[in-house]
């Protein structure tokens, strides 16, 4: 305890002495400071781990202290001091952050009980800390940018996560990073060495898609000429990332659950159990309970998925990160297109800042793989980024579209600016080959368009 520093502030010289006998000869050690100004200065000065502060002082009083105490240090521990006649404002002092309150005159016993109360939290705090600290430092992210507390908080879940075989339940509006998630899940999983099975469960008609994720026999339905394995069979000692679940029709939903539940599928036109060895990340943009009590979605099917479930927040939830993000692209982009960018303007990173980003982090991407493009000097000025709210500010701007336009559009840019060499766009875009072939046939795009 030698180690543990506690200041004392308070006026009266006496209890001012007193405390400081208390506390030394519980072994700590002990600085005093005679009135508000003086404690404050000395707790910026030091480094302290807890405060005793009386709440009636001259010049600043002991409310004044702890505001300033707890915005300079919002982890720091302060302990009020007070006359039975103030005992209300010590209930609003801890709702400003103080820890608790000791009401003179106190027992020897009851201040001691609550200093190491105090000082057991705080060594808590520090430990949780530490251990989440280190499973940020062992996970990688690949590529997920951010560092704002609702970033974090995700990505230290994720990293505790990672190592078990527990099913995983991501929810997050479009474009939020839900499948880059659950990729990271994968990498840092025991399973790293297996395949990583994407299925978009809304993208696939449901007439097809029990086929994509069992598999077929020979001669199952007429086009059925040869045997083709699902996709649960090739995710074998790996991950399958079922995408956007909760668009998955009842019937189908009965049929993964069994999946969850038993760990073997048939292929569609079989009568032959597969054992199946994969671990199960989902992810939804919808509100699975909403969906339950409206008897879309099944509860039971819910609550298999959710063992642990992560909440992606939307950017407009976490705009600490925008600036981050928007140099993460700038440089990935300006590499991609031989460009020599240094970075924004204040004002253009400002003009990022405030807007709402409803298409989350893909819109944010995509506009500065269009800035890149079309940028003509090393620093990008806010009058270079285009947002579709700008749709009313004059010539010069496009107008509003849609995310799936705005993907069209830089698609075809970069498979002109590569003059269709696909392997040089699928390095530009950041996708695989056959990801831009089906992106392509997607929004007919043609080489002589």
């Amino acid at each position: 305890m030698p180690d543990t520093r506690v200041l004392v502030v308070d006026d009266e010289e006496n209890l001012r002495r007193l405390l400081t006998k208390l506390l030394t000869q519980e072994g700590f050690g002990v600085e005093e400071a005679p009135d508000g100004e003086e404690g404050l200065a000395k707790y910026k000065a030091g480094k302290y781990d807890l405060v005793l502060l009386d709440l009636k002082m001259p010049k600043l009083d002991g409310l004044g202290v702890l505001r300033a105490v707890i915005e300079y240090d919002p982890d720091a521990l302060v302990i009020l001091i007070t006359a039975f006649s103030t005992i209300d404002t010590a209930i609003q002092a801890i709702k400003l952050g103080a820890f608790d309150f000791v009401a003179k005159p106190f027992r020897h016993e009851e201040l001691m009980i609550k200093v190491n109360q105090a000082l057991e939290r705080n060594r808590l705090v520090k430990e949780n800390r530490a251990l989440q600290d280190e499973l940020m430092r062992t996970f990688k992210f690949e590529g997920i940018v951010g560092d704002s507390p609702k970033t974090r908080q995700v990505l230290q879940l994720a990293a505790a996560v990672a190592p078990t075989d527990a099913t995983v339940l991501i929810y997050g509006e479009t474009g939020t990073g839900k499948e880059l998630l659950a990729r990271s899940i994968h990498l840092q999983s025991p399973r790293n060495k297996g395949p990583f099975v994407v299925v978009n469960c809304g993208a696939i008609p449901e007439t097809l898609l029990e086929t994509e994720l069992f598999g077929h026999e020979k001669g199952a339905f007429t086009s059925a000429v040869t045997s083709r394995i699902g996709k649960f069979e090739r995710a074998q000692e790996g991950t399958i990332f079922l995408d956007e679940i909760g668009d998955m029709s009842t019937p189908m939903q009965v049929k993964v659950l069994r999946v969850l539940q038993e760990r073997v599928i048939e292929r569609v036109g079989g009568n032959k159990p597969i054992d199946v060895n994969a671990r199960v990340i989902a992810a939804t943009h919808k509100d699975l309970r909403r969906a339950i009590a409206d008897g879309s979605f099944r509860e039971d099917l819910y609550y298999r998925l959710s063992v642990v479930p992560i909440e992606l927040p939307p950017l407009r939830e976490r705009r600490e990160d925008i600036q981050a993000l928007a140099v993460h692209f700038v440089n990935k982009y300006a590499v991609a297109f031989q460009k020599r960018i240094k970075g924004f303007s204040p004002l253009a990173l400002k003009k990022l800042r405030g807007h709402s980003w409803p298409g989350n982090v893909r819109e944010l991407e995509y506009t500065i793989q269009r800035v890149v493009i079309l940028a003509q000097g090393e620093v990008i000025g806010a009058e270079e980024i285009w947002l579709d709210e700008q749709s009313q500010s004059g010539p010069g701007f496009p107008k509003a579209f849609s995310l799936d336009e705005a993907e069209r559009r830089h698609i075809g840019v970069v498979l002109r600016m590569t003059e269709w060499n696909l392997d040089e766009a699928c390095k530009a875009l950041g996708i695989s080959k056959e990801e831009l072939e089906a992106k392509i046939q997607a929004h007919r795009l043609k080489e002589t368009g």
